[in-house]
């Protein structure tokens, strides 16, 4: 065959493939789709992912699942999902933890960077000193001097061994120079349960998973993570201001579907993804709570991924953190 002749059926080939993309694109999805949770039901993640499951159901016309898989801090979520078929109708909520932290601290069965095929961020939430209401402090200030006077007397509540809440608090003892327990939980909603019933005394974790404590009045906020006050709890100073200058730690969430979904479901799951997250009713819903209403290109969570997961190696590094 001529160079010419293998140069046009070359071309055919490839232009056939492209077509059938777009027609695949434009029939998906031909099912219900599902959305892993890696979380139990009742926090942030699950929140987010139930309200992002009614919107994509509506835009799609398809049943979208919530399938709350919890364990590990996330990553036998995260598994199930990256072994699921790539075609568009099994995604995942990956997040801070599961996808930038737990690898540098364990074994874990799926390649962050590798495994996935990122579609949009979601959401992000400044983290946030949360104490039980009885715990004789009012401010950071106070609660650091009275960890330096009780070391290991204190305990603290995260949301699983490797999550941000552990790895911050491991940051913020090397910081202040205390000493505090750590007990994992398996998600916000169990810790907070401990954290109410005053069995632990601190917990840090977004500012989306304290809201509704907080505003019941079951849980005090001493300081908040970010290098500005959060809207939602303007009330509450930084850590900056409390005298930690530089000490930021936030939670994000990201949608994710297997490694080979073909990139124009991809790019149409983004299309929704986007419409959704920038809407007035998303702005209602997640950032009433708390949450930093995001999203952007596949390009753009993968990107991100990237740089979080070298930021929280360091991280790993500098803290000694160690899986309990």
């Amino acid at each position: 065959m001529s160079s010419i002749k293998r140069a046009g059926a070359m071309g055919l080939v490839f232009g056939l493939g492209s077509l059938a993309g777009v027609a695949c694109a434009q029939a998906y999805p031909t099912k219900a789709l599902r959305i892993i949770v890696p979380f139990p039901p009742g926090a942030a993640t699950d929140t987010t992912a139930r309200y992002l499951a009614q919107k994509l159901g509506e835009g799609f016309g398809q049943q979208v699942i919530v399938d709350n898989r919890p364990g590990a801090n996330g990553t036998l979520g995260l598994d199930l999902a990256a072994k699921a078929a790539p075609d568009g109708h099994t995604l995942v909520i990956g997040q801070t933890g599961n996808l930038a932290i737990s690898p540098h601290l364990a074994k874990v069965p799926y390649d962050s960077l590798r495994d996935f095929a990122p579609v949009s961020m979601l959401i992000s939430s400044p983290h946030v000193v949360a104490v039980h209401p009885a715990l004789p402090v009012r401010s950071f200030k106070a609660l650091i001097d009275l960890a330096r006077a009780r070391p290991d007397q204190l305990n603290y509540a995260s949301t699983g061994s490797g999550s941000a809440g552990h790895l911050g608090v491991e940051l913020l003892k090397r910081a202040t120079g205390i000493q505090m327990m750590h007990v994992p939980y398996k998600g916000a909603v169990a810790g907070f349960t401990d954290l109410v019933a005053g069995h632990v005394v601190v917990m840090f974790t977004s500012v989306m998973s304290t809201h509704a404590f907080s505003k019941a009045g079951k849980v005090r906020l001493l300081a908040v993570a970010s290098t500005q006050r959060s809207p939602t709890v303007a009330e509450v100073p930084t850590i900056a201001e409390s005298g930690y200058p530089g000490f930021e730690v936030s939670s994000w969430w990201g949608l994710l579907g297997p490694a080979a979904t073909p990139r124009e479901i991809v790019g149409r799951l983004n299309g929704e993804v986007v419409r959704i997250m920038s809407g007035a009713d998303a702005r209602d819903r997640l950032g009433s709570m708390g949450a930093d209403l995001g999203s952007g290109t596949p390009e753009q969570l993968a990107a991100y991924i990237r740089s979080e997961h070298a930021k929280w190696a360091q991280a790993v590094k500098v803290s000694g953190a160690r899986v309990d």
